[in-house]
């Protein structure tokens, strides 16, 4: 009996013992990206389009003080920070035009890139438009370039970002499911709603296994946005918007707080 206490004593005071050093490496680690170099880079759910409060000299890149990398930042205080995501941004974007503020003394980067060189706004313009079996064969052909193409391109990105920042924990967000399933939505169907979320998944996938072979970390943000999803009653993400088509299924200032900023968090 006493030989079993102190078993599970001994047990007890070396988890708590890892517990601490595990949480004060985390700790540490955390801090020196916060006292080096953050660089933002990527597409619109990057640059926070969607949140509102853009960044006036940040023109039709629509830089928002609300996106994650502007709050991250706020937050933490970095030595520097260069805010280049881009609405729009393709991978070829990001690598010639975005990459500039990276070094040596760049200790966090951030990314999100993909989502529209699979062709995004086609996909969803032919879902809102057209018929089920078109949103569909048009989200097959966009399945077949992020099995065929999308990995070069994320692979050139991704080496460039550690060719110019040997040093940096690059962080690579993926992108949420955009509806919430088997709950009555006025908009599009349970076919498309469904179609476009597998592909969003598959998207996701493809990412993370580009980013996992180069050493870097995939901040995966569909549990962050479960129970936001369009069609929950309580959306972090735009649906179709009239008024404003650019900010269409883009994240909402809480969808950018509640969302992202959590994952870049807990991960950087």
């Amino acid at each position: 009996m006493r030989r079993s206490r102190l078993v599970v004593f001994v047990s007890s005071l070396l988890l708590a013992v890892g517990t601490a050093l595990t949480g004060a490496a985390t700790a540490q680690a955390s801090s020196l990206a916060a006292t080096g170099g953050y660089v933002a880079l990527g597409d619109s759910y990057s640059s926070g389009v969607g949140a509102g409060s853009y960044i006036s000299s940040s023109g039709d890149c629509k830089r928002s003080t609300k996106a994650f990398p502007y709050l991250w930042a706020t937050a933490h205080s970095p030595s520097t920070f260069d805010f280049t995501a881009c609405s729009g941004a393709r991978t070829g974007d990001v690598l010639s035009g975005q990459l500039g503020p990276l070094s040596s003394a760049t200790t966090l980067v951030s990314v999100s890139v993909g989502g529209n060189d699979a062709g995004f706004a086609d996909v969803m313009t032919t879902c809102v438009t057209q018929s089920d079996s078109a949103c569909v064969s048009r989200i097959n052909t966009a399945r077949s370039y992020v099995d065929s193409t999308l990995p070069g391109k994320l692979d050139s990105v991704y080496s460039s970002i550690r060719s110019k920042a040997p040093g940096a924990r690059v962080v690579v967000l993926g992108y949420p499911r955009f509806y919430q399933l088997g709950t009555a939505c006025l908009g599009l169907s349970e076919t498309k709603r469904k179609a476009i979320n597998d592909a969003s998944d598959h998207l996701n996938t493809a990412i993370a296994k580009r980013a996992a072979d180069h050493g870097f970390v995939f901040g995966d943000v569909r549990t962050a946005f479960s129970g936001h999803e369009i069609c929950s009653g309580d959306s972090w993400l735009h649906s179709v918007n009239w008024l404003n088509i650019g900010e269409s299924y883009h994240p909402k200032a809480p969808g950018q707080s509640g969302g992202y900023l959590p994952v870049l968090n807990a991960n950087d």
